[in-house]
């Protein structure tokens, strides 16, 4: 008698251990809040409610999840250019530490800097020279095109002559335009060389801050050099 009771009392702590198993679990609850500023609380969102945001709470009525209201299209639009802003500054970071980079590896000394600009503004100089050198030889040749369009009087130019004088003009406006080109060049190559130096004297001695141990200097925000748009010219 006493093990069927025992078996009774095991197949009734089973069966109600497999209705726990199999019964289903309280729904949840929600807090939510309309139109007209009054919160509601129910066991299911309406569907006018579902992309506007809720809380769901315990059964103790304790938040324990919150439920965001979908993002409105300009959300969604400053959120895309937050994210893209973002991206650029990243890419303008890396950018900014591969040129640290190179400079570092680049120059040991300051004077190797100076001896850098020196040589890229002598290539500059040496192009001006040559520019102006073809421009005097032009200026020579116009000179006596014009005494010959002057010996002429009334009579008529010659298609050669006037071709001739027509390309001379062309080619000293072709020089002039080189050379002030070149001028910018030369400003912008000093300008260039001067953010460099600058650079890397601050990173060296961020360096050598860091390698004693001691407070980095304030960094300095690196220049920018001004940038030329390249024209073709014939010599």
């Amino acid at each position: 008698m006493k093990r069927f009771r025992t078996r009774i009392a095991l197949s009734t702590a089973a069966a109600a251990c497999a209705l726990a198993l199999v019964a289903p679990a309280p729904a949840a609850t929600y807090k939510w809040v309309d139109e007209n500023g009054k919160v509601h609380y129910g066991d299911k969102l309406p569907p006018e409610q579902i992309n506007k945001g809720s809380v769901q709470l315990d059964k103790n009525a304790n938040p324990i999840k919150r439920i965001e209201p979908a993002p409105t299209p300009e959300q969604r639009r400053a959120k895309a250019e937050e994210e893209a802003r973002q991206k650029d500054l990243a890419r303008e970071r890396d950018l900014l530490e591969r040129r640290d980079r190179a400079l570092l590896a680049t120059y040991t000394t300051e004077s190797e800097i100076d001896l850098a600009r020196k040589r890229a503004l002598a290539t500059i100089d040496a192009q001006v020279q040559s520019s102006t050198a073809y421009s005097a030889t032009l200026s020579k040749r116009k000179v006596e095109l014009d005494r010959q369009v002057k010996a002429l009087g009334e009579k008529p130019i010659t298609p050669a002559l006037e071709r001739e004088l027509a390309s001379v003009n062309g080619e000293l406006q072709k020089q002039a335009d080189l050379i002030a080109l070149k001028q910018k060049e030369i400003v912008a190559v000093n300008a260039r060389y001067d953010a460099d130096k600058a650079r890397w004297a601050d990173l060296r001695a961020r360096t050598a801050a860091m390698a004693a141990g001691q407070a980095l200097p304030r960094e300095a925000p690196p220049k920018e050099a001004p940038t030329l748009t390249p024209t073709r010219a014939k010599k």
